[in-house]
């Protein structure tokens, strides 16, 4: 499975060189950092997949997880000694598609890694869909276009319409959104979601598009079918 890029961030260096040459041997291009810190300032890089060391000095992997998660849609792998229950929801929790504990078979770690790389093709692979008149939304890009022209939103507010656009008609509240895309655990207020879709609106607005997400007084918002 070549010419995919994998990020992985650990603080023991020997785990770092086992998993950089196994992956490379493996037909990976690997990255690495040594701390939460550096590992920020490589997503800018778009990594396809992420391994993430939950115990790291300064900033710890949740704290990373959670500062990235709004700049990378790639899977995140944590990988931890820590074999309690309730550290596994909290990796989960706060944005991580899989958790592996320490010590781990590097068969294991790499049927995972290419089990969610394959799926995360899979859901890129999502065709375009075109809604009313000239507005566009190519699910495998990311990407929400009026005319022609890419309309630039946030993460989230991609993911807000990701979610309502693909739920045609059904009517979503504020807490079912929130909890989607922030985790249950997640810190801040359902009534974001609010500020969210007024934004979305603003946006496509000032674009000359229709607005298609309708408000549901009294029980939230739906995508006008």
């Amino acid at each position: 499975m070549g010419s995919y890029k994998l990020l992985i961030v650990d603080d023991e260096q020997d785990i770092v060189e086992l998993l950089q040459e196994h992956f490379h041997y493996k037909g990976f291009t690997v990255m690495t950092a040594a701390s939460g810190e550096q590992a920020i300032g490589l997503v800018e890089q778009q990594p396809d997949l992420i391994m993430l060391d939950v115990n790291m000095p300064q900033m710890n992997g949740l704290e990373v997880c959670q500062h990235i998660r709004a700049l990378v849609s790639c899977p995140i792998l944590f990988i931890s000694a820590r074999v309690e229950e309730v550290d596994r929801i909290k990796g989960l929790s706060v944005g991580g598609d899989d958790y592996i504990i320490k010590p781990f078979s590097l068969m294991e770690l790499t049927a995972r890694v290419e089990a969610h790389i394959r799926r995360d093709e899979r859901h890129k692979q999502k065709t375009k869909i075109r809604f009313s008149h000239e507005l566009q939304i190519d699910y495998a890009a990311r990407e929400i276009s009026y005319k022609d022209a890419i309309i630039p939103f946030t993460k989230k507010e991609y993911d807000i319409i990701e979610l309502l656009s693909m739920h045609q008609g059904q009517v979503f509240d504020k807490e079912q959104i929130y909890e989607k895309l922030w985790g249950y655990d997640g810190d801040g207020d359902a009534q974001v979601i609010a500020e969210h879709i007024r934004k979305i609106r603003a946006k496509l607005a000032a674009a000359g598009s229709s607005v298609p997400i309708e408000t549901v007084w009294g029980i939230g918002y739906k995508w006008r079918s």
